[in-house]
């Protein structure tokens, strides 16, 4: 059928009506999408650019080198070694599980690396590199290498670890290293990025927890290109970060070797200190353990190994164990007393082997008794009657301030864990722990060191230090940070009249060369380094009357948790003294039979500065003396040959 003209006109200007919004529709978008573009383009090309950059580019931290330890020789005690380990990034892997199964199929992955590593994953942000393997060795990274494109986000690296060359001699002294731990991370209130590095080591006792500052440096950061899986492809810069300060210490590692090994598998500690200057030139617990274990984590049977063993071998004695002092204590007594001008050197108590004080029987360790004793016999023989006399004339607040003034009950400022303050108690201090008076009973124990009196052995070697000298030595370990020199020890004149001083260094001097003194089968035969010292028995037990009655039971014939501590101090030259020596031997028994011995032979080695010559004792232990050397000379690990030098 035929259209009008009409109607074709009509439908023409329908079709072009049409077209026309078709085709400005069609400009419309056109137009809004070459705004997009634009605006991407242009506008946005500066924001899009820095994005795609971080997509290929990422900043990671560098940790910095722990600073190293020395001893004042130079000697090395703390190092850093480089290591191969595997890192895997999670957000650049994708399916961690599937990737850690083809990387289980090039190398060998340990059960409990895996469950660590899993463990760090899960508290740690997907960006940070977790350490999957630890101390890999070159055949292993070249497997990786070749396998690399299949998998994404894993990546072989070199970081360092701490190493420590002399094992378990420095033990208690510097401590370890370890992982940083969630409970480390809650210590802190404003932690540094670096601790969030998984795996990233810290001091965790000793020096290096305490020095833990000066020794972790800062962190360096270096830009890297990576590909879409996340493979490092290039190092763009690099920022290197701040090592930390290396720290001499004042210990002597050939003298601190000597002393571990002669303290030998008794449950014992020993400290040296320098009587100028206060180093520490020894500072020793036995037994000891092996802090590389600690580095990357100790197995469950190593440390289950430590801590049921009854000697302690974790346990720092020198410093953290508190012991009674026995008989060490009565130079303090004898000191308040001269100080208080209550006794002279010339007079003299009558000890029958007891004293009564309040219907109660203090005893003396020799059952006969000692006769009429003065200053010097009492401790040349060690009377306890004289001190238990003298203290009650005395009394406990000048005793106790006494101690204080010598260095016992005072907590002294050393880079160590765990630092005792020991205690001299007073009768403030009864009062106020305990809500009770002070008892003239609880004098008398004191001043023979019994009782509430405890002290560490580093303290015992303050002591010993500070009666020598007449100066409020106080012990530095640091001797210099980055080769800085650190303030000494030496200290201030005591306020102690010297007179009273002299008096009892000859007492003490008596002890170790009179024929009747306690510890003159520990004497030093050579003039020039004659030794002054002091024996000490301390009880861990009570003696019943019953048990006096029918004869006190030998130390041999009781377990060993139940014998009593033997303890001995000594300085020499007796005329020029250099070094003040502690030792303390738990349950060792009698001070002049189990701890004399050790502390004289540890004086000769610091005045020898190695092995003593046989000449310098008695005649008739030469014998037994060049056996020991030898077999010490044996176990030593490193020793040169003459005894001397380490490797």
């Amino acid at each position: 059928m035929r259209r009008s003209p009409k109607e074709l006109q009509s439908t023409h200007r329908k079709m072009g009506r049409r077209a026309l919004l078709l085709g400005g529709a069609q400009l419309a978008f056109a137009g809004a999408l070459g705004m997009r573009m634009r605006y991407l383009q242009v506008d946005q090309a500066d924001q899009f650019r820095l994005l795609a950059e971080e997509n290929r580019i990422n900043i990671r931290l560098i940790p910095p080198a722990r600073g190293k330890l020395f001893d004042r020789n130079g000697a090395i005690i703390a190092q850093n070694t480089p290591s191969y380990r595997v890192v895997i990034v999670p957000e650049d892997a994708g399916d961690v599980d599937l990737i850690l199964s083809r990387l289980s199929q090039l190398i060998e992955l340990v059960p409990e690396d895996l469950e660590r590593a899993q463990t760090e994953m899960r508290r740690s942000p997907p960006f940070l590199p977790i350490t999957v393997a630890d101390q890999i060795n070159w055949e292993d990274v070249s497997k990786i290498a070749v396998n690399a494109p299949a998998l994404p986000g894993i990546t072989p690296e070199v970081g360092l670890t701490r190493v420590y060359p002399q094992g378990a001699d420095f033990a208690h002294v510097v401590g370890y290293v370890g992982p940083v731990s969630d409970y480390d991370l809650e210590r802190i209130d404003d932690p540094d990025q670096l601790l969030r590095i998984p795996r990233f080591q810290i001091g965790k006792v000793g020096l290096e927890a305490k020095e833990e500052d000066n020794l972790r440096g800062k962190a360096g950061a270096k830009r890297v290109e990576v590909n879409a899986t996340g493979r490092i492809m290039r190092e763009l810069d690099r920022r290197e970060g701040q090592p930390g300060a290396d720290l001499q210490l004042s210990v002597d590692a050939e003298l601190q070797s000597y002393v571990q090994a002669r303290l030998g598998v008794e449950s014992a500690s020993a400290v040296v200190i320098d009587c100028e200057s206060g180093d520490l030139r020894a500072i020793a617990s036995a037994p000891s353990f092996d802090p590389n274990l600690f580095v990357r984590g100790i197995s469950v049977a190593d440390y289950r190994e430590l801590t049921e063993n009854q000697y302690r071998p974790l346990a720092n004695k020198s410093v953290q164990g508190t012991y009674p002092p026995g008989s060490t204590f009565k130079m303090v007594t004898a000191l308040a007393g001269l100080e208080a001008g209550i006794i002279g050197a010339d007079d003299t108590v009558y000890c029958p082997g007891h004293l009564e004080i309040s219907g109660r029987r203090f005893h003396c360790w020799k059952r006969a008794g000692h006769g009429h004793v003065d200053l010097q016999n009492s401790i040349k023989q060690s009377c306890d009657v004289f001190y238990y006399d003298l203290a009650l004339k005395v009394g406990i607040d000048k005793i106790s301030a006494m101690a204080k003034k010598l260095g016992l009950g005072v907590r002294h400022d050393l880079p160590m864990s765990a630092v005792a303050r020991g205690l001299a108690p007073d009768r403030d201090w009864k009062s106020r722990n305990y809500g009770q008076d002070w008892l003239i009973g609880d004098t008398a124990n004191a001043a023979i060191g019994q009782g509430y009196m405890l002290t560490s052995p580093m303290q015992l070697a303050v002591m010993t230090a500070r009666l020598a000298t007449g100066r409020s030595i106080e012990p530095r370990l640091v001797k210099s940070v980055n080769s800085v020199e650190q303030p000494t020890g030496a200290g201030d004149p005591l306020d102690v009249n010297e007179n009273h001083l002299r008096q009892v260094r000859r007492a003490m001097f008596s002890v170790s060369n009179d024929r009747r003194g306690t510890a003159y089968r520990s004497r030093i035969i050579e003039d020039d380094y004659r030794m002054a010292g002091k024996t000490g028995t301390s009880q861990v037990r009570n003696i019943t009357a019953a048990e006096r009655r029918a004869g006190v039971i030998h130390n041999r014939d009781l377990p060993w948790e139940r014998r009593d501590h033997a303890l001995f101090v000594d300085f020499a030259p007796y005329d020029n003294p250099k070094f003040a020596v502690a030792v303390v031997v738990e349950h060792g028994g009698g001070g002049s039979v189990a701890a004399a011995p050790i502390a004289r032979d540890i004086t000769l080695q610091a005045l020898y500065g190695g092995t003593p010559p046989l000449a310098a004792y008695p005649s008739k232990d030469r014998n037994k003396i060049k056996a020991q050397q030898e077999r010490l000379h044996r176990e030593r690990p490193g020793s040169g040959k003459d005894g001397k030098d380490r490797a």
